[in-house]
């Protein structure tokens, strides 16, 4: 039984990184079939010509195809579908996702390409589905799948979702079975949630993942960590929880080992402005979070309401100030383009940025995404159909057409933020000791400012109190290597690779001289 799990952008005329990465769910999926013995390869068709998609399905020939959709490449993935459908007539075509999780009814049209979509949380789901196409027995009574018999979709009973989430294999054991893949990018995002009990309008999380929240367990994060910084070289990491924080004890002792083990790495994650205190940020610098994203959406407290956050602008600032306090980068999230907006809304979310001074954000126009109160009110009020993803070709469907009103003036605001005040970082050795975040962040600040000495000078001190640790002596490659003094850059480059070898950028960077 060989299964192929793809995804495809849509996206094809990006040149950024991050066309070469693939949802993480993907990759989860991947690990539980390999785990199970099945011959599965992951691949990212995002920037392959068709030409070149066509020869690697005659060439493997899978008996399984299992495609990711979501809004965004909605309609790329069903023309993927098609491609495969036509080229590999006998193959099973399943589809999942967040996109296909709430529209599976446009996929499962009279002359669709697919043959079952799973619904929500799929690990257990696939693994029965692979299971039911090798024996030849069909989709009924089968959790967590839809499906078209005689003409008629029909819908099964949901799937209960995985409780104690350490029992998943880790994506990393099985990332080199993959094609089209940045292996070293793709090991950087990890998860350690599902669920979330907000009730944020524009987001669709809640209804995909359950509003409970389930953890994986501090011992087994710093496991997957501490496996990815071996074999991929990785000292870089971004937690991509809707929540990270949303369970405190949990995060101080995932810091406490972190610590303990000298893992010696630099993180972010996001987080809610309710969901942080001062002992939990403080902790969080020390076992290396440098970035710490915050859901902020507007400074108006009516636009907040509008969008079901639950939260105040003083509860904004009080959160950010301390983030600010401790010495972690602050990156904001804002929402644009809000029907009803005005401009005292968008000059109340411009003071608060220019009070909180974030590092950092993204702005991103209000969009409707399925499985959101947001498109669920507009679908009963009549502002939006019940098909409107499906009659669009566009990206993203936003509410407000076209957005832009107040998108550019937040953007603006964002750049005007940058920090002049070099006395923090001595508050922040004087409030926490010795830190290598502060260290770090530190001697960034002044490399970019052309300030060399203050920055080799904070550098320093990481390689004299941890010469073990992989961040003072590549930052300090980095620093020689602009200033020209090559020898020096590539002894530091060696120095990390004698305690990370398979360091991809300090690699290149030698090789590169």
């Amino acid at each position: 039984m060989k299964i192929l799990l793809a995804y495809q952008s849509g996206l094809s005329h990006r040149s950024d990184p991050y066309i070469s990465l693939v949802p993480t769910g993907l990759c989860y999926l991947h690990a539980c079939l390999r785990e199970a013995g099945y011959d599965s390869i992951l691949a990212n068709f995002s920037a392959w010509p068709t030409s070149r998609i066509k020869q690697e399905l005659l060439t493997f020939k899978p008996d399984v195809i299992g495609i990711s959709q979501w809004t965004h490449n909605r309609h790329i993935s069903l023309a993927l579908a098609r491609m495969c459908r036509g080229l590999l007539p006998n193959s099973t075509i399943v589809m999942g996702g967040g996109h296909a999780t709430f529209c599976y009814e446009d996929i499962l049209t009279d002359d669709s390409p697919v043959d079952v979509v799973a619904l929500g949380e799929a690990e257990a789901t696939l693994l029965e589905l692979v299971a039911r196409v090798t024996s030849e027995t069909g989709w009924e009574n089968m959790e967590g799948v839809a499906y078209r018999r005689n003409g008629t979709i029909v819908v099964t009973p949901p799937r209960k979702n995985i409780e104690d989430l350490d029992r998943l294999p880790l994506p990393a054991h099985y990332l080199d079975m993959s094609l089209g893949l940045d292996l070293e990018l793709q090991s950087e995002f990890i998860v350690t949630t599902r669920g979330c009990p907000s009730t944020c309008y524009f987001c669709s999380s809640p209804d995909f993942w359950g509003r409970k929240i389930r953890f994986r367990s501090p011992a087994a994060i710093v496991e997957e960590i501490r496996y990815i910084r071996q074999k991929f070289g990785q000292i870089y990491f971004s937690i991509r929880d809707d929540t990270f924080t949303a369970d405190r004890k949990r995060v101080l002792e995932f810091c406490s080992l972190l610590q303990e083990q000298e893992v010696n790495i630099l993180w972010n994650c996001q987080s809610r402005v309710t969901a942080i205190d001062e002992e939990l940020v403080t902790e969080m610098k020390r076992a290396g979070c440098e970035c710490i994203q915050l859901g902020v959406e507007s400074g108006s407290p009516r636009i907040l309401r509008h969008l079901g956050k639950k939260i105040a602008p003083a509860q904004i600032e009080s959160a950010c100030a301390l983030v600010r306090e401790i010495g972690i980068n602050l990156s904001i999230f804002l929402i644009s383009d809000v029907p009803g907006e005005t401009r005292d809304d968008i000059r109340q979310t411009i003071e608060l940025v220019r009070h909180i001074r974030p590092d950092d954000g993204y702005v991103s126009p209000l969009a409707y995404y399925p499985g959101t109160q947001l498109y669920k009110d507009a679908v009963a009020a009549g502002s939006a159909t019940p098909t409107a993803f499906a009659e669009t070709r566009h990206a993203a469907l936003y509410v407000a057409s076209p957005p832009g009103k107040s998108s550019a003036l937040l953007l603006k605001e964002l750049t005007k933020n940058q920090q002049d005040d070099p006395e923090r970082f001595k508050r922040q050795k004087k409030r926490l000791g010795y830190c290598y975040t502060t260290n770090v962040i530190a001697g960034e600040w002044y490399r970019q400012r052309g300030e060399y000495g203050e920055a080799e000078k904070e550098l320093r001190e990481i390689t004299n109190l941890q010469p073990g640790n992989p961040w003072g002596w590549f930052l300090l490659g980095d620093l020689y290597f602009e200033l020209g003094e090559i020898k020096k850059g590539k002894e530091c480059y060696a120095k990390v690779l004698s305690i990370v070898p398979g360091h991809v950028p300090s690699r290149a960077a030698q090789s590169a001289a």
